[in-house]
């Protein structure tokens, strides 16, 4: 259900629907289509460069559990107090349907998944890496309409055209007044749908610049690294949902600072590599 207000991004009013006893969570079904959108584009980008669409199957299967996992192990110990502090729930931790995965785990623990599938199944993971590029970041903006339906990660009070209500929220549905209407919390900043564009035109950054320079192995994800972390520190900046500060930063701006930092020198090293393209030519998505 949407409801339509004047002047403002539609906003739902739940994010779960039941199919009998089972829910289909709209969080979930963001996520699957983000992983599906990767896969579709590495199998593609992978043969190009002189793989098989097989290969991307083999490697994500390991990559896939332990991007989930790590973007999980991330949000909790970033944000552990819902579920191991003062009232805690812990085993709220393991209710990853109802939101909270980051990225920075995912990719890191994701990463680690694809080096293990990469040595198993005989791939080059700088290779690997390359090809996944741009479906990643499409897979990260397809998963941001996630928190658009739980109604949560969003910015400031705004009083912008584009301004998104957010509901009162409870159980994956907006709280109803005595006339079954959802109660209104406030019109603030869609900062799921500045990442979800951001991340967007990342992609076809990426596919412009592999189409116009002569990139060493690993760059393009490099690159990927570096355009993610810059749209995120200022997102990051614009919300308001409760996080963790150091001196008074939220800790999302200092790991994008970070791994900013990361992705610059990978770049910078990467120099030293094999061209990218020494066996094949740049694929066209």
């Amino acid at each position: 259900m949407l409801a339509h207000l004047p002047g403002l991004i539609p906003s739902p009013t739940q994010g779960v629907w039941w199919l009998g006893p089972l829910p289909a969570r709209a969080y979930a079904l963001c996520i699957l289509a983000g992983i599906f959108v990767a896969l579709i584009m590495t199998r593609r980008r992978l043969e190009a460069r002189g793989g098989t669409a097989e290969q991307v199957d083999l490697v994500a299967f390991w990559a896939v559990p332990f991007g989930i996992v790590g973007g999980r192990l991330y949000h909790v110990i970033t944000s552990y107090q819902p579920y191991f502090g003062p009232g805690g729930h812990p085993l709220d931790a393991f209710k990853i349907w109802e939101g909270g995965l980051g990225i920075w785990g995912a990719v890191a623990l994701g990463a680690l998944g694809a080096w293990i599938g990469c040595r198993r199944h005989g791939v080059d993971l700088m290779v690997f890496a390359d090809a996944l590029a741009p479906g990643l970041a499409i897979a990260q903006g397809l998963g941001r309409f996630g928190n658009y339906f739980n109604n949560e990660l969003y910015g400031g009070p705004t009083t912008l055209p584009w301004g998104l209500e957010i509901w009162q929220w409870s159980g994956g549905q907006a709280v109803r007044d005595a006339a079954g209407n959802p109660i209104p919390l406030g019109v603030f900043h869609p900062t799921f749908l500045y990442e979800a564009l951001w991340c967007f035109a990342l992609a076809g950054v990426l596919l412009a610049v592999e189409r116009r320079f002569v990139l060493r192995r690993g760059q393009l994800f490099a690159l990927l690294i570096m355009g993610y972390t810059l749209g995120r520190l200022w997102i990051e900046i614009l919300r308001v949902d409760p996080a963790n500060h150091i001196l008074g930063l939220r800790l999302n701006v200092w790991t994008s600072i970070l791994v900013f930092a990361f992705g610059l020198g990978w770049f910078l090293l990467a120099r030293g590599g094999r061209d990218r393209d020494e066996k094949s030519q740049p694929a066209d998505a």
